[in-house]
Order: C-alpha cells, then sequence, then structure tokens
C-alpha cells in the first residue's frame, strides 16, 4: 500500500526584500480563489449585475466629453470621446486596483491573524481582480473604435500589452506600499480615494500634451507611471512611434515604485497580524 506524499512547510523568517516566485507558486490555488472571490463579490446582488461593467466606462466618456469638451483646448487627431476612452481603459485598472489592494490587508485582518499564508497573495489578487473589468472596458474600446472609423496602426498593436504590463506593475507597487502602510495608518483609508482623485487631473486622460505644454510641467507629469502607460496605449491609434525621455522617465518612475511598495511591504509584513 503505497503512502500518499505530503508537502511539509517550515515556516520561518523571510529575508527576501520581493517576491518569492515559489512561494507564490505552491499558493496559487489560494490566490484563484480570492481573485474569483473579489470579482463575484462586487456584483453579487445588485441589480443590474455585470452590466455595470459596461456601464461605468461608457458614463465616464459621456461626462468628460459634454462636460469638457467645449472648455479645453483639443488638439489631437482622435476623436474625443476615442481619446478620453483610450485614457480611462487603463486609469480604471490602476485606480481599481490600488484601491482594492490598498484596502486588501485590513478588509483580511481575520484570516490573516488565523493562518500563514504569503502576504503578497491578498494585494496581488486585489490588483489582478480590477482586471477583469479591464478586459471588458478594452473589448468596448475596440468597438468604439470600430464605431467612430479609427485606423489602428497593427505594426505597433503590441503597445497595447506593454501599456497594460505598465499599467500592472504601477498598481501592484502602490497597491502594496498603500496596504502595507494602511494596516499602521488607518487615515490612509480616506487618503487613497483623494490621491486617486488628485492623479487623475494629473494624467493626461481627459486632455492631451501639446507643443505649448511647458516642459517642466511636462517631465513633472512623466513621473507619472501612467504618462507612459497611455502614450503607449494611444500610439497605434495616433501614428506617433517616436519615444522620448519623458517615457523613460515615466517607465522607471512605475519601476522604482514596484520596487519601493514591495519591498517596504516585505519589511513591514512580520507585523500585520499583530497590527491588522
Amino acid at each position: 500500500m503505497e503512502t500518499a506524499s505530503k508537502r511539509e512547510y517550515v515556516i520561518g523568517p523571510d529575508n527576501t526584500s520581493f517576491f518569492n516566485w515559489k512561494e507564490l507558486w505552491d499558493y496559487r490555488e489560494l490566490f484563484y480563489f480570492f481573485t474569483w472571490r473579489d470579482v463575484k463579490v462586487k456584483y453579487k446582488q445588485t441589480a443590474l449585475g455585470l452590466i455595470w461593467v459596461f456601464l461605468q466606462p461608457v458614463f465616464m466618456v459621456l461626462i468628460f466629453t459634454f462636460s469638457l469638451r467645449m472648455v479645453l483646448n483639443y488638439e489631437s487627431s482622435l476623436p474625443y470621446p476615442v481619446f478620453v476612452f483610450s485614457g480611462l481603459v487603463l486609469w480604471n485598472f490602476f485606480s481599481a486596483g490600488v484601491n482594492n489592494a490598498g484596502n486588501s490587508m485590513v478588509s483580511q485582518s481575520n484570516i490573516i491573524k488565523k493562518i500563514y499564508f504569503p502576504r503578497l497573495v491578498i494585494p496581488l489578487s486585489a490588483v489582478i481582480s480590477a482586471g477583469f473589468d479591464m478586459l471588458i472596458a478594452l473589448l468596448i474600446f475596440i468597438i468604439t473604435l470600430f464605431f467612430f472609423q479609427v485606423p489602428v496602426n497593427l505594426s505597433v498593436v503590441y503597445y497595447w500589452p506593454a501599456a497594460i504590463l505598465i499599467t500592472l506593475i504601477a498598481s501592484v507597487g502602490a497597491g502594496c506600499w498603500l496596504s502595507a502602510l494602511m494596516v499602521k495608518y488607518r487615515d490612509f483609508r480616506y487618503v487613497i480615494p483623494f490621491l486617486l482623485q488628485a492623479l487623475l487631473f494629473l494624467t493626461p486622460i481627459i486632455y492631451p500634451i501639446t507643443p505649448r505644454t511647458s516642459i517642466w510641467v511636462t517631465y513633472v507629469m512623466a513621473m507619472n507611471p501612467m504618462f507612459a502607460a497611455i502614450w503607449f496605449f494611444r500610439t497605434p491609434m495616433m501614428f506617433d512611434t517616436t519615444p522620448n525621455t519623458l517615457l523613460l522617465v515615466s517607465v522607471i518612475s512605475g519601476v522604482l515604485l514596484f520596487l519601493i511598495g514591495t519591498g517596504y511591504f516585505k519589511r513591514t509584513e512580520r507585523y500585520f497580524a499583530d497590527l491588522a
């Protein structure tokens, strides 16, 4: 009679500063569970259910179009609704991911105190669950391109995955950082929505960067990782494939945010069970 093999884990101090990929892979089923649970809970017991996934980006595009189109000095080859929508596809993913992840450790405090698992599973699954809405918004955006008959440069359509990757990296970095801070400082529960709202208007989503924009203002805006993400996403529709130093600044800021955010999370996670 064969004896079933058992996997044993020895739980000790984790001295790594960043991801322990092997440990995360070992707990992948828990990661899938948290991610899918977050998606289901969001629309459970709502009258319209998943229809909200379609309505939210459409309403935001309509509001920005009718309220700001005549006020802003809009100069772009894209129809304004397409221009705004192209920014909101990624911004909504970033905003929801950061907000979900920022609140995730506090909301899961009961689980943290009872069982051991890699704490990074919680903010990571919170960010990935926001990707479900992003995929639906991307589908609606593609339909919008056909509706407005906007040509797409297919030779650089691979910029879209690059834009999503930059957004994901920035979301994970910011989400991990804020989730660790909120465990100790609950004030961040109110700070996160304010920061996201302010950052929305500091990101070229509803307005374009033009040659008349001050170079210093542009460089400050480029310190936002979403600057590069949105540029890469819009490039196939705007046929401007010339990279510049602004994109390098933006991408580097996203990588730094990821390293600092996950590093801070890993250094402080040992105290989560006591403080949460």
